[in-house]
C-alpha cells in the first residue's frame, strides 16, 4: 500500500482519531484514497459491514465497489456499503419509513411523473410553468424548507403560486404513499431528527461513514450526514472547493466551511499532487483557479513533464469552429496514432452539440453523445411504457397513476388522492384497492366507475398478454387507448405528429423484438424497465465523446477541445438555462478514478486560515460558479488542451459579434493570435480536403 501512495494519501487513509477532510484537487487520486481508507478501516477492527461509502451517482459507486472488491475479499452479507444519497435514503425508508406512515412498498416517482401532479396542481397545460415549478419546488426540498415555511417566504405572487402547489403535491404524494427524488433525502433527515430511537440504530449499523465530492452536497445531504455520523463524528469527508459546480441545483459552498464550525477537531488533509494532466495544463488551471476566493488554499502539481503547450483556436462562427475542430481532431489522430476514444469535445449548453454532430458525421467521425435525451425518455414513449410496466406489475403505483391518467378517461386529482389514502390503509396496491367492496365508501360511484372500467380492461389485455402474438395485442392497445387522438388533442398538429411517429417507431421496434424472441406481450413487459438502458451505446466504442461540461465531471481524456470560449457562454450570463441543460439526473453522471503512483504532497492539520469564502454578492459568486466550470473543463485533459472561441455566433437567423472569454486572459493565453490566424470556413475545408488525401494514401495503425 505504501509504495502506492504519496505522503498526503497515507496521511488521509490512516486518520482515524476523528472527523477528516481530505480536500482533493481534481486528478489527485481521491477514489484511491476512500477504497484504501474502508481497507485500513477494516484491517484497523471496524466491522466490514458498518462502514458506509456514500457518492453522488450510481457510476461512482459501481466503481469504488468494484476496486473494493479486488482490495478487500469478503462474502456479499459483510461488504461495506457503496451507495449512492439516494439508494441509500430508500434503505432508510424501506426499513424505517413505517415511523413516517409510509407503507413498505411505498412507490418512487420519476420527475416527469411530478411534473404531471404539478401541473395538475397549478392548473396550467404548460409544461414549462410545470418544470419552473418543479425546480423551485426541489431547491425547497433541498434547504428543508417545508410547504408553509415556503408560502411564508415567498417573495412574490408567483413565489407564492409555486408554494401552494408544493403544498397539494406534497398532500398528493402522501396520498399515493409515494416519494419523490428529493424526499429520498428529506423524508429520512425527518426520521432520524423525529425518531431517536432511528437514529441511534442507523448510527450502529454505520459506524464510519466516508463521503465522495462533498462540495456538490446541499443542506438537506448535509443535515442528514450530520445526523448520520452523531456525536461520534466517525468521518471522512472528500471533496474540492473548486470543482463545486452545482450551485445551481441546490449545491453549497457553505457545507465544506460549516464542517470546521460544527466539527472544531476536523483534520484538513490536502491533496495536491495530480497524476492526470501535463504541467502545461494545471500551470492554466492554476493560474484561472486563482482569480477565486479559496475555502483551503492548494496548488496542483504534476510528475508528467511540461506536455503539449495549451492552444487557442478563434474561428469566425460557429460552423468554422465545428470544421477547425475536426479538421485539427484528425490530424492530430493521425499523427499520434491514437484512437477516437481519447478525444473529447465539451461545450456550455447542449444546444451547442448540433454543429458539431452534424460536422462529425459529415467527416465520418464516429461520437457518443452523453447528456441528450435518450429516446426512451420522451414523454410518448413514457406513457407507452407505464401500460406496459402495469401490465407486468399491477402493484406499481406509478405505471398506474400514469397509464390511468393518460390519455385521459375522468379520473382526477381528487379521486386518485382518495383510492391512494384508502390502499395506504389496506397496504395494498392502488390498482388492488380499487376492486375492494370497501373503496366504494371513499369514492363516489360516478368517480369509481371509470376506475373499475380501467381496471377491468387492463385485466382483460393482461391475460390477452400472456397468450397472443404481442405484435397484434400492441397495435390493438394503442389504438383502443386512442393514444394517438390524445397526442394530437394537447400538441399542435406539428408536434403531435412528430410524436406519433416516436410511437410507431417504438411499437414497430417492440414487434420485432417479440418476433424475433418469439414473446408474448407479457414477457416484453417485463423487461420493458431495462429498454432506456439499450439506448444506451457502449461506454469502450471507438468514438469521440461530445459532452457537456457539467456531465464531464470525473471523467478524463488524452486529449480535451473545449469549445465556445466566449463571453455570454462560458462564463454564461443567462442563469440558470444552460446549467439546468447539462445535466438533470445527478445519478448519471460519471466519477473521477483518479489512481496512479508518486511522491510528496502537503498535508495540514485544522481548517485552513486567512482565506476568503466565496462571495455573497449574486453577480460575482455567478462567475466564481462558471470559472470553476472552466476549471473542470481544463482539468479533464491528460495530455493536450485545445481552446476555441467565435468572432461571431448564430442565434436564430442572425449572427452575433463575440468576444474571447475572460477566462483565457486569466489562465495567460493569448486569445487573439497574430492577424490572419484566424480559422475561417474555406480554410478549414481546404485543410480537411488535404488531410483526407493523406489519409487514403496511408491509414494510421491502430492504437
Amino acid at each position: 500500500m505504501s509504495v502506492q501512495l504519496n505522503p498526503a494519501q497515507r496521511a488521509a487513509i490512516r486518520y482515524l482519531d476523528g472527523p477528516c477532510l481530505v480536500v482533493a484537487g481534481a486528478g489527485s487520486g481521491k477514489t484511491r484514497v476512500i477504497t484504501h481508507k474502508i481497507a485500513h478501516l477494516v484491517e484497523a477492527g471496524v466491522a466490514s459491514q458498518a462502514i458506509g461509502a456514500i457518492t453522488f451517482t450510481n457510476k461512482a459507486a459501481q466503481e469504488m465497489a468494484e476496486r473494493l472488491a479486488k482490495m478487500v475479499r469478503l462474502p456479499e452479507a459483510q461488504r461495506p456499503l457503496v451507495s449512492t444519497f439516494h439508494s441509500l435514503g430508500v434503505r432508510m425508508l424501506r426499513r424505517d419509513g413505517q415511523a413516517l406512515g409510509l407503507k413498505r412498498n411505498f412507490s418512487i416517482i420519476d420527475a416527469d411523473d411530478a411534473a404531471n401532479i404539478l401541473q395538475e396542481a397549478l392548473g396550467t397545460t404548460d409544461r414549462k410553468v410545470a418544470r419552473a415549478a418543479q425546480h423551485r419546488i426541489s431547491l425547497w426540498k433541498n434547504a428543508l424548507v417545508d410547504p408553509d415555511a415556503a408560502a411564508a417566504a415567498a417573495k412574490d405572487s408567483v413565489e407564492h403560486g409555486i408554494a401552494r402547489a408544493y403544498r397539494d403535491y406534497a398532500a398528493t404524494l402522501a396520498a399515493y404513499q409515494a416519494v419523490d427524488f428529493d424526499d429520498l433525502i428529506g423524508l429520512p433527515v425527518r426520521l432520524l431528527r423525529e425518531h431517536a430511537d432511528v437514529a441511534q440504530a442507523w448510527r450502529e449499523t454505520l459506524r464510519y461513514l466516508l463521503v465522495d465530492e462533498y462540495q456538490d452536497t446541499n443542506a438537506c445531504q448535509y443535515e442528514l450526514l450530520k445526523l448520520l455520523v452523531g456525536p461520534r463524528a466517525a468521518f471522512t469527508a472528500v471533496g474540492d472547493d473548486d470543482q463545486s459546480i452545482y450551485g445551481w441545483r441546490g449545491a453549497t459552498l457553505e457545507n465544506l466551511s460549516r464542517l470546521a464550525t460544527d466539527y472544531p477537531s476536523l483534520r484538513v488533509i490536502k491533496l495536491e499532487q495530480n497524476y492526470r494532466s501535463s504541467a502545461s495544463i494545471l500551470t492554466a488551471a492554476n493560474r484561472l483557479i486563482a482569480h477565486n476566493p479559496k475555502l483551503h488554499e492548494k496548488k496542483l502539481w504534476s510528475e508528467h513533464g511540461i506536455g503539449d503547450p495549451v492552444q487557442v483556436v478563434p474561428c469566425e462562427h460557429d460552423e468554422a469552429e465545428a470544421e477547425s475542430v475536426a479538421m485539427r481532431l484528425q490530424a492530430h489522430r493521425f499523427e499520434r496514432r491514437a484512437r477516437y476514444a481519447d478525444y473529447a469535445i465539451l461545450y456550455r449548453g447542449n444546444h451547442q452539440a448540433r454543429v458539431f454532430e452534424q460536422m462529425l458525421r459529415k467527416e465520418k467521425i464516429p461520437y457518443v453523445l452523453s447528456g441528450g435525451q435518450s429516446f426512451f425518455e420522451r414523454a410518448e414513449i413514457r406513457d407507452l411504457m407505464a401500460w406496459l410496466r402495469l401490465l407486468a406489475n399491477d402493484d406499481d403505483d406509478p405505471a398506474f397513476i400514469r397509464a390511468v391518467t393518460t390519455p385521459k378517461r375522468g379520473v382526477g386529482t381528487a379521486t386518485l388522492q382518495a383510492l391512494g389514502t384508502y390502499a395506504g390503509m389496506r397496504h395494498v396496491s392502488m390498482f388492488e384497492a380499487l376492486f375492494e367492496s370497501g373503496v366504494e365508501q371513499r369514492i363516489a360511484p360516478r368517480q369509481l366507475e371509470p376506475l373499475r372500467e380501467f381496471g377491468q380492461f387492463v385485466n382483460r389485455i393482461g391475460w390477452r398478454a400472456a397468450r397472443e402474438p404481442a405484435g397484434q395485442l400492441l397495435d390493438e392497445m394503442v389504438r383502443v387507448i386512442d393514444y394517438r387522438g390524445h397526442l394530437f388533442a394537447t400538441a399542435d398538429d406539428k408536434v403531435a405528429a412528430a410524436r406519433w411517429q416516436n410511437v410507431c417507431d417504438f411499437v414497430e421496434w417492440l414487434k420485432k423484438r417479440g418476433d424475433e424472441d418469439g414473446s408474448t406481450l407479457a414477457q416484453l413487459a417485463q423487461s420493458v424497465s431495462l429498454l432506456s438502458q439499450l439506448d444506451r451505446k457502449d461506454a469502450d466504442v471507438d468514438a469521440v465523446r461530445l459532452t457537456t461540461i457539467h456531465a464531464s465531471k470525473g471523467l478524463e481524456f488524452p486529449h480535451v477541445f473545449v469549445v465556445g470560449c466566449e463571453e455570454g457562454l462560458l462564463p454564461h450570463h443567462g442563469g440558470r438555462a444552460a446549467a439546468g441543460e447539462a445535466d438533470a439526473d445527478d445519478e448519471s453522471t460519471a466519477a473521477n478514478a483518479g489512481a496512479g503512483a508518486g511522491t510528496g504532497a502537503s498535508a495540514s492539520t485544522g481548517a485552513s486560515t486567512g482565506a476568503r469564502p466565496p462571495t455573497g454578492n449574486a453577480d460575482a459568486a455567478r462567475i466564481e460558479e462558471e470559472r470553476r466550470l472552466m476549471y473542470v473543463a481544463v482539468t479533464r485533459a491528460q495530455r493536450s488542451l485545445t481552446l476555441t472561441w467565435c468572432r461571431e455566433r448564430k442565434r436564430g437567423r442572425d449572427k452575433y459579434p463575440q468576444a474571447p472569454s475572460r477566462f483565457l486572459a486569466e489562465m495567460q493565453l493569448d486569445a487573439r493570435p497574430a492577424a490572419g490566424a484566424t480559422v475561417s470556413a474555406e480554410a478549414a475545408k481546404a485543410r480537411l480536403a488535404g488531410l483526407r488525401e493523406l489519409l487514403g494514401q496511408k491509414r494510421p495503425a491502430p492504437g
